[in-house]
C-alpha cells in the first residue's frame, strides 16, 4: 500500500519534467509552430518558358527550372529537395512560415512535376515560382523566382514545338 502512495508523487514529478522538456523544445520552433527546411546556398528557381513579356495563347506550357537543389514529391523529407508551386496573379504573398494553401492562385506540383499546361483568360498576368519542402512550407531562406508578366491573347503565335 505504501508503494502506491510513493509512486504517485514520483509519477507527478516525471510528468512535470516531461512537460518542461516539451516546452523547451517548443521554444526552439518559430512563433508559428512550424519548421522551415534549410535551402542550399545559391539555390534558385526560374521559368524556362514562358519568359517575361511573352505573348502566349489561352492554353500554354509552363516549364520550371531549379538549380542548387533537387526535386522530391511532397511528403518526402529529403534534405536539399522540394517541389514547385506556381503563383498566378498573386498580389499578397502567403505566410512563408506556414504550408502554402492550394488555391486557384497558388498551384501545387507536389508530385515533383517540372512543367504544366496552363489555361488563363485573355489579358495580362503575372507568374512566379516558389519552391517548398515536403510539407509545402517554403525553405529558409526562401527560394523564389522573379515575378514575370505575360500577356494571354487569342492572337498569340502558336508555340514553337521544337523548343525543349
Amino acid at each position: 500500500m505504501k508503494f502506491r502512495y510513493l509512486m504517485f508523487p514520483l509519477f507527478l514529478l516525471m510528468l512535470g519534467s516531461a512537460a518542461a522538456a516539451a516546452g523547451e523544445a517548443e521554444d526552439k520552433l518559430p512563433a508559428t509552430g512550424t519548421h522551415r527546411s534549410p535551402s542550399s546556398d545559391g539555390a534558385s528557381v526560374s521559368f524556362k518558358t514562358p519568359q517575361d513579356g511573352d505573348i502566349v495563347p489561352l492554353t500554354f506550357t509552363v516549364k520550371f527550372l531549379v538549380s542548387g537543389m533537387g526535386i522530391a514529391p511532397a511528403g518526402s523529407k529529403i534534405d536539399n529537395t522540394g517541389h514547385h508551386h506556381l503563383l498566378i496573379d498573386v498580389t499578397e504573398m502567403p505566410d512563408m512560415n506556414r504550408p502554402l494553401p492550394a488555391t486557384d492562385h497558388i498551384r501545387h506540383f507536389g508530385k515533383g512535376q517540372t512543367e504544366t499546361e496552363l489555361t488563363l483568360p485573355e489579358g495580362e498576368h503575372t507568374l512566379q515560382l516558389l519552391f517548398a519542402d515536403y510539407s509545402h512550407t517554403p525553405h529558409d531562406p526562401v527560394v523564389m523566382s522573379e515575378k514575370i508578366t505575360i500577356t494571354v491573347s487569342v492572337n498569340a503565335p502558336p508555340p514553337n514545338e521544337d523548343e525543349d
